[in-house]
């Protein structure tokens, strides 16, 4: 509901041409569009600062296609996560202005929002994990951060690490990402006095699990400071630095 429309409704209630149960369900059926497959959140960004992000992966382009044309009314730009190369090739026939980051497998329609000043580094452990990190980047970018990307400085060779400390350490967060055992987060952790996110990925052999040999290592960490999101969750990491880095 824009702001003429809500200027009207809370002036029925006061002349009294409206009840107040009548408003709040108005008001309450405002809040998102029912597209059939989907209940588009139209209010998310007011609630918690950002708009409702697309999920790709599980729908077809059809759909994410119909959810972005609802949120193009009041919401500017639209990240739509895990969306793959061929369901892109159909959204950009429908959505022309809309922008594939084919490494992160994200679709940006908009402009991104303003950068700040302070910025979020992103640490890869090696250069397999850099999908999950460019998810991260372009989920940063877009609700208006500015970005270091710090890849493949890995324990395997921690010199490199040491080549871009002042990198990290000048950011206002740090978001480090890696796979196999995972250490690069305990390391960076005992470096630095910023907030941590840490990322476990599923790059690695057998016993990796899938990322489970990472998270747990992230979790068990005893560099104090690290929070630890899922397994190779970029978006999920990104969306908690961007509210750390507009504090």
């Amino acid at each position: 509901m824009d702001k003429k429309a809500l200027r009207e409704l809370l002036q029925q209630v006061a002349n009294g041409k409206t009840g107040a149960e009548v408003a709040a369900a108005s008001l309450e059926k405002q809040s998102f569009t029912d597209i059939g497959f989907a209940n588009v959140d139209l209010a998310r960004q007011k609630r918690n600062g950002y708009p409702e992000v697309i999920y790709g992966e599980g729908k077809t382009a059809e759909q994410i296609v119909e959810i972005a044309k609802v949120l193009q009314q009041q919401t500017a730009p639209i990240l739509a996560t895990r969306v793959s190369p061929e369901k892109f090739g159909a959204v950009k026939i429908a959505l022309p202005e809309a922008i594939y980051y084919k490494e992160a497998r994200c679709t940006v329609i908009g402009t991104a929002l303003p950068q700040t000043k302070s910025y979020i580094a992103i640490v890869t452990a090696g250069t397999s994990d850099v999908p999950v990190a460019e998810e991260a980047a372009i989920t940063a970018e877009t609700f208006g951060n500015q970005v270091e990307r710090v890849y493949d400085v890995g324990v395997a060779g921690i010199q490199r690490l040491f080549a871009r400390l002042d990198v990290i350490r000048g950011a206002k967060v740090v978001i480090v990402i890696a796979g196999m055992e995972g250490a690069l987060a305990s390391v960076v952790g005992g470096l630095i006095n910023k907030p941590l996110i840490a990322v476990p990925t599923s790059i690695g052999y057998g016993t990796n699990f899938g990322g489970l040999t990472a998270l747990m290592t992230m979790l068990n960490s005893c560099a104090s400071g690290i929070t630890v999101v899922n397994v190779d969750n970029g978006f999920g990491a990104a969306y908690s630095a961007s509210m750390i880095n507009h504090l």
